[in-house]
Order: structure tokens, then C-alpha cells, then sequence
């Protein structure tokens, strides 16, 4: 009975944290502002009787926990006075330490594993801070104020005659297993990997409490982690049934009442350059030359927000995803496919509704006219980048002097863009040949090639001036119309100088002076290690020194492209921002006036966040996948490249198949290492041999983790 009353009181005192957490959120967006206990309940959507005496209840344990004061009696104020805490993001190492990211302090807040208290991975915290030692600062866990989520990805562990059992994450930096009472398991056997999802943690308990969601089967099997990947992540594979329901009932008809308003334009010549195995064609091409002599380029978009309007059912599901996700076997929709696959796919031999940007160019590239609106096309040929290739080289084949024509301005535009300060990273991307059972089988890279570059041009170009248009007058001066931005940063100043302090152990020399140096140097130095065995260890420290793209409603400019103006238009069926952009676009065509800006940026924020996630997902899947290969190499040695150094170990990357292994130091025998940071090395105390950042090395392939995507390779002499 004790036992019992004990479990309530828990639960007790677990709403009440939950209620104080609402409380605080609701008071710190208006921190101005005083509140008595019925303008609290309703800002938190507490409104019944039982619910306001809650709430009354949560205000005590506020005030006496001095997060609250009680400004005259009845009416409460959050307490801005309280000293040495902030609000910030965890994250966790593997060690089970953390670090606390907080806006606007330069440093991170380490927190030792001890003082966590109930965060997790992501979670939005109050931390106090302090000087231990005299050292860095460092910082505590007072509280979590919100969960980054409460779904997780473990194996079940049930411990044998018991009613009970543990879910363990496969995440290192995951810093408690799941306790799930056995009546929870919902069909699952020890070994099963699941989706936990957590029910509490009550004060005082060392681990949560869940109840298994999800079983997605044996660890190690292929659908199992590449669905524990999406479900990691939080990516729905499915589409909800009224989804699919109303894109199914889109009406797919080209209406003539519809072409009326639209420019027509089925009788430019007009084709798509794609992957081979593309599904979803977003963007086309259309080519004519003019009387003059000049020449009409056509930038054909699939009109999405046409069949897609705001705040249907389809759009709210398509804001939620945000993205497209591509994983190494399946492509994860923004879209239901009936509209990215078909209805608004460019397909050929077929008329199809587009958002188009035209432009009138000389024979030297230079833009004389543009025309932006809605258009009907008809696509009369599908390329693969291998044929549109193909009729560079050869200057061959059907569509070639077309193709040429705008291979030959493309590459006018790329020159011009280079000159004025954009960075040409071109890095090859890992893929793979799998069989029918989704084994991987082969590993090649892709690389850009012109007929690449050729439809990169012209949706960069497209891209910046639909964002100049929007954003400036004839005259050149800032309009200041709310548009959602694709934008840049300058890169961080001691990250420029630690990357050329590094590659000039390499005999590789970096200008920094001024922007203009900066861009220059850098180009050169991607060019000048084209083909060196150091190529992608210094373009993978060149693109960590470089600030993270994002979506704004702040025009900053884009510094990798050199773009004052630039926004993402062209990809409507794969990304969200796209869709935001060609809404916002017609809304100025038809004068409308500069909507909400903040509805605009909390939009942009979230795609944002979503994209990052998406990326991170894609880089798993990948991670399995090599790790799936290199399976059938265990126990062979290869050639690799020192890739990355940590305190506790290296990474090797093998260039032939892009996987890449750790090799830990307290595997290393012939000595006792240490880590160095400033030179991306580790060393050996007794004998001096150096471990360094681009080394060449032998490795054997010793164990293949698919569960942890993790692969142990051996040094060999």
C-alpha cells in the first residue's frame, strides 16, 4: 500500500513539474507582463476547476523554488533576477558528459555527467552556472523545460523472470535505458529492436519509464535499421490515409479556363535533365533564339502551389515533413507520390502547369529581360545527365546544338559567379549498386560533370534574381518585402586561420587579407589538391570552416555562392521553402502587400531544422550502408587516409569505397598516445611516432557494427 501511495506521489509531483514547465514558457514569452492564477491556466489551456486548482498548486512550488514572485498579491511575475542560469540545447558525448549551447554566450556550458539530472539528447534545459577550479564554466541541470522528444529507438533487454525490462539505445550519446514494465512489451521479445516511447520520470528515479510503440524486428537485418533510421529521426514513412485520400482526388486535368491565364508555352522546344533513375522531375529547360540574335532560356518550375493550397490537408503534412528525405535505397516524400511522381512531375509528352522564370540572353551570357509567372509546358524529351553529357562531348546526338548552346552560356555564368567571390566546392558523393534485396554489391562516387554544372546555372540563376525581384526596385533599393532567403554566412575568422595554419604544414598557402582573398585562396587551394591523397580531408576541413545555410527572412546574402540575393525556387516537390517562395512570389505579381514577417521566419526556422534532420538521416543510412559492405572485407587490409583525430582514437577512410573505420588509442600497443588539437594529430610519449590528420596508413578491417554503424579497423605496419 506504501509502495502505492509512493507511486502516486511521484506521479503528483511529475504534473506539477510538467504544469510549471508550461507556466514558465507561457510567462518568459511575455517576461513584462504580470498574470494572476486564471490568466496563467487560460495562456496554458488549463481551464476547468481540477485543472486551476492544479495550476494554483504549480505557482506555490514556483514561487517557493524562486523561479515566480509574487509581485502584489494574487499576480505573479517570472523572476528575471535569478543569477548565473540560462536556457540551452544539450548535448551529449559518448562519455555521458554533456555540453549546454546557449544563444548568445560564445562558449558552450560543460556539464559533468553526474549533474544532468533527467535530460536527454536535444532537450531544451535550465542549467546553473559556476567556476570549478578555476577552470572553464561549467553548469548543472536545474530542470528540463522541454523535451526534444519522447519517442525513441533501442533494443528491448527483458530481464529473464522478471515483469520487466530495459530498452537500450543504440545511440552512445543516449544517457539512460528505458525502464518498460512487462504489460508494455505490446508483442515485443527480447533482442527485438523497438520504438520506446517515454511516459515519465519521476523525481528520484534513476531511469524513465516507456511503453514499447513500435516492434521493427531483428537488429542487424536491413529493413529493420533502415526503418529504425526514420524512426530515430521522427521521419513518417507512410502518409495518414486522409492524405492520400485527398491527393487522390486531385483533379489532374489541364484546364483551358486555367491555360487562359497562363502564359502558353507548349510550342518552345523544351526537355528535362535528370538523374537516370529519377522519379520526380522539378525543373525543365526551354531554348529558343530570337530575331535578334539573342537567346530565350526558359526556367521551368512544377507548379505545386497550384494543385498544393495553404492550409489544406496536403500542404499542413507536406510543412510538417518539410523535405524530401533520400536514404541510400528509397526516397522519403514531401509529397504523396500521385503528385510528386506524376501530376506535378514535368514528365515528357505531357502538358504540365509550371511557375517558370524567362530570360532573354545575349551570346555573352548577359541577362536583358526576365519574366516571372505561371505557365503551361509541354516537355518533349527526358535526358539523363549521361546523355546530356554525352552530346556535350560528342557534340552528337538529338537536342546537341541545343545543349551545347546551353552548355556554352552556363559556363559564362559559372566563370562570372566565380569571379565574383562564390567558392567552388564540387566534392563527390558516396553511392551505391544494390542488388534485389537491397545488398549492396558495388560503391561508386558521383561526380558533377558539365552537363551537372550546365542545370545547376540556370537554377542558380533563376534563384537569385526571383529573390532580387522580390527584394529590390528598379533602382536597385531595398524593397523590404517579407521573402523567405537562402542564405550564408561569412565564416568564422579563428576557423579560416586554424584551416590555414593546418594545410600549410602541407605547403599549401591561404590569403585571409580581405572577403575577396579569402574566396580567391580558397579556390585555388580546392583546385590545388584536386587528385592529391589529401583532396577530401582538406575539403571536408575547408566545409567545416564554413558557416551552415539556412532559410531566413533576412537577406544577409549568400557568401558560398557570392549572392547578395538568393532564395530556393526550384525544387517545389521536394522542398517546402520552394513552395513558401512561389506563393509569396504570385503574391507580389497580383500587388499584394508584404505579409507577416514573423509567420514567414517561424516557417523558415522550421524547414530549417527539418533539413538538418533530414541530412543527418541520409548520412545514417549511409553510415549502415558502408558498414554493410565492408561486412564481406573482414579481416583485409587497405590503403586509407587518416580522415579524422580525437581523444580517443582516428578515423581512416578508405578513398577506393569512402568507408571509414576508428582505430582507438588504447588499441595502439607500441606506445601510450596523446591527443594534440592544434595539429590534428596524436603522438606517442616514449618513441614520438605522430598519428596526423591526411596521413596515409595500412589498416585491417577488424569488426563491422551494423547496429552502432561502426566500423574498428587495425593499424598494419
Amino acid at each position: 500500500m506504501a509502495k502505492k501511495s509512493k507511486f502516486i506521489s511521484h506521479k503528483n509531483n511529475h504534473k506539477l513539474q510538467d504544469i510549471g514547465r508550461k507556466i514558465i514558457d507561457f510567462m518568459n514569452k511575455n517576461s513584462t507582463r504580470v498574470f494572476n492564477y486564471k490568466q496563467l491556466s487560460e495562456g496554458i489551456g488549463y481551464t476547468n476547476p481540477r485543472q486551476r486548482e492544479q495550476v494554483i498548486q504549480s505557482l506555490h512550488k514556483l514561487q517557493s523554488e524562486d523561479r515566480i514572485k509574487e509581485v502584489e498579491k494574487g499576480k505573479y511575475a517570472v523572476n528575471l533576477k535569478i543569477k548565473g542560469t540560462h536556457t540551452g540545447t544539450i548535448d551529449f558525448n559518448q562519455a555521458g558528459n554533456a555540453y549546454i549551447s546557449v544563444e548568445g554566450l560564445e562558449d558552450d556550458i560543460f556539464v559533468h555527467s553526474k549533474n544532468v539530472k533527467d535530460a536527454m539528447q536535444g532537450d531544451k534545459v535550465l542549467v546553473v552556472t559556476y567556476n570549478f577550479k578555476g577552470k572553464k564554466m561549467e553548469g548543472s541541470v536545474l530542470e528540463v523545460l522541454e523535451r526534444k522528444k519522447t519517442e525513441f529507438v533501442g533494443t528491448l533487454q527483458y530481464i529473464e523472470h522478471k515483469d520487466f525490462g530495459f530498452v537500450v539505445s543504440d545511440r552512445k550519446s543516449f544517457s539512460t535505458d528505458i525502464f518498460v514494465k512487462k504489460p508494455n512489451f505490446n508483442g515485443a521479445v527480447h533482442g527485438d529492436k523497438v520504438v520506446v516511447k517515454m511516459t515519465g520520470w519521476y523525481e528520484g528515479e534513476k531511469n524513465p519509464e516507456g511503453e514499447i510503440v513500435t516492434v521493427l524486428g531483428t537488429p542487424g537485418e536491413h529493413e529493420t535499421e533502415i526503418h529504425s533510421i526514420l524512426a530515430d529521426y521522427g521521419l513518417p514513412y507512410h502518409f495518414p490515409e486522409e492524405v492520400q485520400h485527398a491527393a487522390d482526388g486531385i483533379d489532374r486535368t489541364i484546364q483551358e479556363a486555367e491555360v487562359q491565364k497562363r502564359w502558353d508555352m507548349r510550342d518552345v522546344l523544351t526537355f528535362t535533365i535528370d538523374p537516370h533513375d529519377a522519379k520526380d522531375f522539378d525543373d525543365a529547360l526551354s531554348i529558343r533564339q530570337l530575331e535578334n540574335g539573342n537567346w530565350e532560356v526558359g526556367v521551368h518550375i512544377a507548379d505545386v502551389s497550384y494543385y498544393v493550397t495553404p492550409d489544406s490537408i496536403i500542404d499542413k503534412e507536406a510543412y510538417q515533413r518539410a523535405t524530401s528525405v533520400y536514404l541510400v535505397d528509397r526516397v522519403v516524400p514531401m509529397l504523396p507520390e500521385i503528385l510528386s511522381n506524376d501530376v506535378c512531375s514535368l514528365r515528357p509528352n505531357e502538358d504540365k502547369f509550371t511557375f517558370s522564370a524567362v530570360f532573354e540572353l545575349s551570346d555573352e551570357a548577359q541577362v536583358v529581360k526576365q519574366w516571372f509567372g505561371r505557365t503551361v509546358i509541354h516537355s518533349d524529351r527526358r535526358f539523363s545527365y549521361e546523355e546530356a553529357q554525352e552530346r556535350i562531348e560528342t557534340k552528337e546526338g538529338d537536342l546537341a546544338q541545343e545543349i551545347n548552346t546551353l552548355d556554352r552560356l552556363a559556363k559564362i555564368l559559372r566563370a562570372e559567379r566565380i569571379r565574383n567571390g562564390a567558392i567552388t566546392f564540387d566534392r563527390s558523393e558516396v553511392r551505391f549498386n544494390l542488388d534485389e534485396n537491397n545488398e549492396p554489391i558495388g560503391v561508386y562516387f558521383k561526380v558533377s560533370k558539365d552537363s551537372n554544372h550546365l542545370i545547376e546555372e540556370f537554377m542558380l540563376l533563376a534563384n537569385r534574381k526571383v529573390s532580387e525581384f522580390i527584394s529590390l526596385t528598379r533602382k536597385f533599393e531595398p524593397t523590404r518585402n517579407t521573402f523567405i532567403y537562402r542564405i550564408h554566412d561569412d565564416p568564422d575568422p579563428a576557423k579560416l586561420e586554424a584551416l590555414k595554419e593546418f594545410v600549410g604544414t602541407f605547403g599549401y598557402k591561404m590569403n585571409l587579407a580581405n572577403s575577396k582573398k579569402t574566396t580567391e585562396s580558397m579556390n585555388s587551394l580546392l583546385k590545388s589538391v584536386q587528385g592529391k591523397p589529401e583532396e577530401n580531408m582538406i575539403e571536408t576541413l575547408a566545409m567545416r570552416s564554413m558557416s551552415k545555410a539556412v532559410y531566413s527572412t533576412d537577406p544577409i546574402g549568400h557568401y558560398g555562392l557570392g549572392f547578395e540575393y538568393y532564395t530556393h525556387f526550384t525544387s517545389p516537390i521536394r522542398r517546402y521553402p520552394d513552395l513558401i517562395a512561389h506563393r509569396l512570389l504570385q503574391h507580389y505579381l497580383d500587388g499584394g502587400k508584404s505579409p507577416n514577417k514573423n509567420e514567414v521566419e517561424e516557417k523558415a526556422k522550421h524547414c530549417s531544422a527539418m533539413e538538418r534532420l533530414a541530412a543527418d538521416a541520409e548520412r545514417d543510412s549511409i553510415k549502415f550502408m558502408q558498414v554493410k559492405f565492408m561486412e564481406k572485407h573482414l579481416g583485409e587490409v587497405f590503403h586509407g587516409v587518416i580522415s579524422g583525430v580525437a581523444e580517443f582514437g582516428f578515423w581512416v577512410q578508405i578513398p577506393e569505397n569512402g568507408a571509414e573505420g576508428l582505430i582507438k588509442l588504447r588499441d595502439l600497443t607500441d606506445d601510450s598516445y596523446m591527443y594534440e588539437a592544434k595539429s590534428h594529430s596524436v603522438y606517442g610519449t616514449r618513441h614520438g611516432k605522430v598519428f596526423q590528420l591526411g596521413d596515409k596508413v595500412q589498416i585491417k578491417v577488424m569488426k563491422a557494427n551494423l547496429i552502432q554503424k561502426q566500423l574498428d579497423f587495425k593499424i598494419v605496419e
